[in-house]
């Protein structure tokens, strides 16, 4: 995240649709971890939008959200100024949905994926801090919890391989 002072973000963001996915339908605007709550409003958006048991069909969902969410968040951005402004949450409700592929969509399971995400996305482990220095523009924004949530997803197939 850029060192600059961060901003409260103006409600009225939200009247444009793009902005409205980015900032997580609100969920951004939360003044305390609202990459927590992006996450959680992937977890809404996954109960209701993500009935598909086509392991195909969600990950060109998946695909599709994460590739228009670079120039989403990269748009969101430059309206804040800001790199990578805690308010643009889309990366986390993309990252959680990526980290549930190929996951059984049970409460057990949504829990554990939650937990895993948070905590890659919050800790950054090499490459994940790497990318997130480097790495800036929407591809950025969007590339690091991806990689948090490809973690977490070897994680949980591991669990379900040894279960």
């Amino acid at each position: 995240m850029d060192t600059q002072v961060i901003q409260a973000v103006p409600v009225r963001l939200l009247r444009n649709p793009i902005h409205l996915l980015t900032l997580g339908f609100g969920s951004g605007l939360s003044p305390k971890m609202p990459g927590t709550f992006g996450t959680l409003t992937g977890v809404i958006l996954y109960l209701l939008f993500m009935p598909t048991s086509n392991w195909l069909i969600y990950s060109i969902i998946v695909a599709f959200c994460f590739f228009t969410g670079i120039s989403m968040c990269s748009y969101t951005a430059k309206a804040l100024n800001v790199h990578d402004h805690p308010a643009i949450v889309w990366d986390e409700i993309v990252g959680f949905w990526l980290v549930m592929l190929l996951v059984p969509k049970t409460w057990v399971w949504i829990l554990v994926g939650f937990v895993l995400f948070r905590f890659f996305d919050i800790l950054k482990p090499w490459p994940i801090k790497m990318i997130d220095n480097k790495v800036k523009g929407g591809l950025g924004i969007m590339l690091d919890d991806a990689i948090a949530a490809l973690f977490s997803l070897i994680i949980i197939q591991i669990i379900i391989y040894l279960l």
